[in-house]
């Protein structure tokens, strides 16, 4: 089922990110598998598409093989043409219908950039003109990084918009009020694609400094006050309070989706889930 399909309904969706794990992924799979019980539309898989042997491909045929829509990502600075085309065959062949198109980061090394894409939205141009996927994008309710405000961050955006996406899914973020800023915003921009609102709960303190140390996050004082009172096993319980918290606004605001950035673990995320049904959102 493709994006604009699976979020033509009017409940809730609910989606997951993890990751090919270093190991073996018996251990991922494992997570998967409880996570599943909350019938997600699909599960992304982070991977960059350029250059070597991509071991992700075997890990997206083993979640594909327990009956789980798959969305890998699709990264473009480090790719040329061939490797996307390569790329494309094998999503074909494991019969992916959805992508998630990014630049990709640039590499400290910069000779490993290719000069076939240098945005998103021309990667999501050439799966428009050469494929059959449903292509979705990342939005950031405060802003890329890189960007330099969020008038040009959603100028950007509608460029991938307009070249063909279907759905945005946006970065983590912890304070409900950016997230319903920048939708009107990007509403203001004749953007009328769902956004899809990424969250991630919190599990440490480390986790949430080297988040904010890659990204425009703001912390708000109830979750600062949260890392400096909270440890270990209680500051996990905190960030799912936390997180269901955010997720029951969100829904109650008629937010089209939720994409968990599950970090491997289910334990977070499945009780937030719990939570969510308990109060019959889900």
């Amino acid at each position: 089922m493709k994006l604009n399909e699976i979020y033509s309904t009017n409940e809730t969706v609910i989606s997951y990110e993890v990751f090919p794990p270093k190991s073996e992924p018996e251990n991922l799979l494992k997570e998967i598998q409880i996570l599943a019980k909350h019938n997600p539309a699909f599960i992304s898989l982070t991977y960059g598409a350029g250059g070597g042997e991509n071991k992700s491909f075997s890990l997206m045929k083993e979640i594909k093989d327990k009956n789980i829509n798959i969305m890998p990502h699709f990264t473009c600075i480090t790719s040329t043409r061939e490797n996307l085309e390569e790329n494309i065959n094998q999503f074909t062949k494991l019969g992916i219908e959805n992508i998630l198109a990014l630049r990709g980061d640039i590499p400290q090394d910069k000779s490993l950039m290719k000069h076939d894409f240098h945005y998103a939205y021309e990667l999501v141009m050439f799966l428009k003109e050469k494929t059959n996927l449903s292509a979705g994008v990342a939005g950031y309710p405060e802003g890329h990084i890189e960007s330099p405000d969020l008038k040009t961050d959603i100028e950007y955006l509608k460029k991938k918009v307009d070249a063909g996406a279907d759905a945005i899914f946006t970065q983590l973020f912890f304070e409900n009020g950016f997230f319903f800023d920048y939708v009107n915003r990007v509403r203001d921009a004749k953007i009328t694609v769902p956004v899809i609102a990424g969250i991630m709960p919190v599990i440490s303190e480390n986790q949430v400094n080297k988040m904010i140390s890659m990204a425009n996050i703001s912390i708000p004082k109830k979750l600062k006050n949260g890392l400096e009172k909270y440890k270990d096993k209680d500051l996990l319980e905190f960030g799912i309070d936390f997180a269901t918290e955010q997720c029951l606004n969100l829904i109650k605001n008629n937010v089209k989706g939720l994409h968990f950035y599950t970090l491997n673990k289910s334990y977070s995320t499945n009780n937030i889930l719990n939570n969510l049904k308990k109060e019959n959102l889900l």
